[in-house]
C-alpha cells in the first residue's frame, strides 16, 4: 500500500496496487456465549482472528445470524454508556408491549425490535492488520433476550494479507 499524492484534499488516501497485491478473501466465524441481557465486547476476539488470518489492509464484514441480538460499534471505556442504551432500548420496545407475537416468551418480540434498530452487520476497515477503530470504540453483540445464547458472527476479510510481497 502505498500513499496518494494527489491535490489539496485534507483527508489521507491509500491505494492499493492490486496488480502486486491482488485481493484475497478470508472467512471464519465467531461464537459468543451470553449470559442473557447485556452487550458483549469482541473486540479482542476478531482481532484474534484477523491476526491468525495474517491480513494486512481491506474490509472485513461481520454479520450476526440471529434476528433476537444486534451488532454495534459503541463506546468501551464507560461502562455507562452501554447501561443507558440499554435503558433507552428498553423504553423504546418494552417488555409487555402490545406485541402480537408472544409464542416464544414476552421478551422475544422486544428483542427482535431492538435487532431492527440496532443491526446485524458492520463493516470496518483494517489497516495494516489492525481494525481502523475510533480510540474509545468497541465492537459488541448485544444480546437482547434474557435466556443464555449461544450467538454466532460471521467474519469475511476482504484485501490483502501479509503472506503477500509488500508494495
Amino acid at each position: 500500500m502505498r500513499r496518494w499524492k494527489g491535490s489539496a484534499s485534507p483527508a489521507e488516501v491509500w491505494m492499493v496496487d492490486a496488480a502486486n497485491a491482488p485481493v484475497q478473501q478470508c472467512m471464519g466465524r465467531l461464537l459468543v456465549q451470553t449470559d442473557g441481557i447485556g452487550f458483549y465486547d469482541v473486540s479482542p476476539s476478531v482481532t484474534k482472528w484477523l491476526e491468525e488470518a495474517q491480513v494486512r489492509d481491506g474490509l472485513l464484514t461481520l454479520f450476526l445470524r440471529h434476528t433476537s441480538a444486534g451488532l454495534t460499534l459503541q463506546e468501551n471505556a464507560d461502562p455507562d454508556v452501554l447501561h443507558d442504551l440499554k435503558t433507552a432500548l428498553d423504553r423504546l420496545a418494552p417488555e409487555g408491549g402490545p406485541w402480537r407475537h408472544t409464542i416464544e416468551g414476552p421478551d422475544d418480540m422486544p428483542a427482535h425490535i431492538k435487532s431492527l434498530m440496532c443491526g446485524v452487520q458492520l463493516q470496518i476497515p483494517v489497516i495494516g492488520g489492525q481494525l481502523d477503530l475510533g480510540t474509545w470504540q468497541g465492537i459488541y453483540v448485544a444480546e437482547f433476550r434474557k435466556p443464555a445464547h449461544r450467538r454466532s458472527v460471521t467474519l469475511v476479510f476482504q484485501g490483502t494479507t501479509i503472506t503477500q510481497a509488500p508494495l
